[in-house]
């Protein structure tokens, strides 16, 4: 299905009131004993977690009734179509239980293998990023974006390039790849607001070779797309979604403000990315 650019605009401005919404109920939470259980890998789920979906799937059924969802918490093994989206209500649960207000809800729609519109909220920061044809930023208030501005990367500094680095999620194969790269300074960011801030031209590039779902990146990835950067996967071609075979788990990838700098990240590479039934997926856009 192809959507004009007017459509994706308004879908992303949908989809940015859906996210304040629920980033509302995370507020309720926050800061607070918020109930939660370890999931079979490890990670936490929690009380807001799942009424933070709840509310974002009820949303998206009464405005987008005919496009399936695959939501992190109740519907990730879901198969997914031609359009969908990818939902995940908190990201950065262990900083949100921690206390810490960098935390987000993602919600991007799939067009083919890459989104189309998204928005990506961060309640705790009163902060709001969402793009179709066109990246916009707005500040957050009484649960409802306001009056919003385009935003765009920025050129490589001379000086160096500003990384966002993992509170939690360091390795070594992170660590080569920006060995590799004139690195200025690192700023701590949780979860997917890496992307927008790079997006918004506040920092310059995010390295993962650690794992990750594709409702982790799927909005910020467009975010920073939208607004001038992209998001790189080892072959140097744009991140795909929908594999289920690989049940959406994503490899290494390098989001980055200047393109120009794409030749020079040095991720390792683990294959192919398949689509069921073993068919290789394009990474070519809609």
């Amino acid at each position: 299905m192809t959507l004009t650019e007017p459509q994706r605009d308004r879908i992303a401005a949908t989809l940015a009131q859906i996210a304040c919404d629920a980033g509302e109920i995370l507020r309720a939470h926050h800061g607070g004993d918020c109930a939660h259980v370890l999931k079979p890998d490890g990670s936490p789920s929690s009380v807001a977690d799942l009424e933070a979906e709840q509310q974002i799937l009820q949303a998206l059924a009464q405005s987008f009734p005919d496009i399936p969802v695959v939501a992190e918490e109740t519907s990730h093994d879901a198969p997914p179509a031609d359009l969908f989206f990818l939902v995940d209500p908190l990201d950065g649960t262990r900083d949100f239980l921690a206390g810490n207000p960098e935390y987000s809800v993602n919600i991007g729609l799939i067009a083919g293998n890459r989104p189309v519109a998204a928005a990506l909220a961060a309640p705790g920061l009163g902060r709001i990023w969402y793009a179709g044809a066109e990246a916009r930023e707005a500040p957050i208030r009484q649960g409802r974006p306001q009056d919003s501005t385009p935003i765009r990367v920025r050129p490589a500094p001379a000086r160096g390039l500003v990384a966002l680095v993992s509170r939690r999620h360091g390795d070594v194969e992170t660590e080569a790849c920006l060995a590799g790269l004139p690195i200025e300074s690192r700023r701590s960011a949780a979860s997917a607001l890496k992307f927008c801030l790079i997006a918004s031209g506040e920092a310059d590039i995010y390295v993962r070779c650690g794992p990750t779902m594709e409702w982790d990146t799927a909005a910020g990835d467009h975010v920073l797309t939208a607004a001038g950067g992209c998001t790189l996967t080892p072959t140097g071609r744009p991140m795909i979604y929908g594999r289920y075979a690989l049940s959406y788990r994503n490899g290494p990838f390098a989001a980055l403000g200047d393109p120009a700098y794409a030749a020079r990240v040095g991720l390792p590479d683990r294959g192919p990315m398949i689509r069921p039934q073993g068919e290789e997926v394009s990474a070519a856009r809609p």
